[in-house]
């Protein structure tokens, strides 16, 4: 990888993220750092040295990566782009590859009864990438490369698609709750009819699909969401809202929204044993659910003590690691390596 940097801040915030990744460098004539680094290590280091830099700087800091490790000549040179553009591109790329050779997948996490909690209720799918040495990738970094790159809303269909597979493969007879990022959608009448579509093809009842809608909190136009919901309802799917308790606008969303359920926020849940004002405010929320007919569902679940005491405050349900991890992804029948 060469990196020209014109000035001696952008220069060393640059070798302090090379060496925050173990990459070996070298400083050539010209001021250009040349860096030895894998395909992955470039593509993991690609979004930290854009933060590192500043607009101006990732705009005068010129970048080339050379996958064959041949030395530099004058055809490469019309390939040199500005780090902004670099980045941008480095993400796009492989997003667009994984995304074209459908490397995602879904993993399953259990929802259960809180006061039978051998009981299954529903299982939440959960997006995982599967990079070109199977490792796997986190789906945070997924929709973090998909917002700086536009590609928000291929990768949603692709995370549902992904959701309906999994369940038909795994057999599952239970509720399926599938995440839903209004932000990612450009337009919620045909990503909702593509969706039905692959949904009706696997032959599962609409009423099993529970659309789980997150970053609610974040959503500018109220008066979208609500419609978003609507059309999801008049599909005949329930709906619920994700992190309940996790920002200020929670409450009022709930009752503007009116969702078939909540998912209480997992650092409410954290803890709650032990900590009055956690305690407090989950306990109203509880009540504020029930009252309402809303059923609810405590996120984060670690320990038997936090088990018991959701289930003694009135959650319908309950998740977390205290009662059972994701699966396993798997993809084409194998298991890949270094598993999140």
């Amino acid at each position: 990888m060469y990196l020209w940097c014109p000035s001696a801040a952008a220069r060393e915030k640059t070798r302090g993220v090379l060496e925050r990744f173990g990459a070996r460098y070298r400083i050539e004539d010209g001021d250009c750092i040349v860096a030895e680094m894998d395909w992955m290590t470039m593509r993991a280091m690609v979004m930290p040295l854009r933060r590192a830099l500043t607009h101006a700087e990732a705009d005068s800091v010129r970048a080339l990566y050379k996958a064959d490790s041949t030395d530099l000549t004058t055809a490469d040179f019309p390939r040199v782009k500005s780090y902004s553009q670099f980045a941008q591109a480095a993400e796009s790329n492989w997003l667009h590859e994984l995304l074209d050779e459908e490397r995602y997948t879904s993993v399953l996490q259990t929802i259960v009864h809180s006061d039978a909690p051998t009981h299954v209720f529903a299982r939440e799918a959960l997006l995982r990438g599967i990079a070109r040495d199977a490792s796997v990738i986190h789906p945070i970094y997924m929709f973090d490369a998909a917002r700086g790159c536009g590609m928000l809303d291929r990768l949603e269909i692709a995370a549902r698609k992904a959701a309906v597979n999994r369940m038909v493969l795994d057999g599952i007879t239970e509720n399926l709750f599938i995440n839903v990022t209004p932000s990612a959608i450009e337009d919620p009448m045909a990503s909702l009819s593509e969706t039905i579509d692959f949904i009706d093809a696997a032959g599962i009842p609409h009423e099993r699909i529970v659309f789980e809608i997150v970053e609610s909190d974040q959503a500018h136009d109220l008066a979208a969401l609500q419609r978003l919901l609507g059309t999801h309802r008049e599909a005949g799917f329930r709906v619920a809202l994700d992190d309940v308790g996790a920002g200020y606008s929670g409450l009022n969303l709930l009752h503007q929204l009116r969702p078939d359920f909540i998912k209480l926020d997992m650092e409410l849940i954290h803890g709650v044993t032990s900590d009055p004002y956690k305690a407090l405010i989950t306990t109203k929320t509880l009540e504020i659910a029930a009252a309402l007919g809303i059923e609810s569902i405590a996120e984060g679940v670690e320990t038997d003590d936090e088990l018991d005491w959701v289930r003694d405050h009135g959650a319908t349900y309950a998740q977390g690691y205290g009662i059972a991890r994701p699966t396993t992804p798997t993809l084409h029948g194998r298991t890949p390596p270094g598993v999140m």
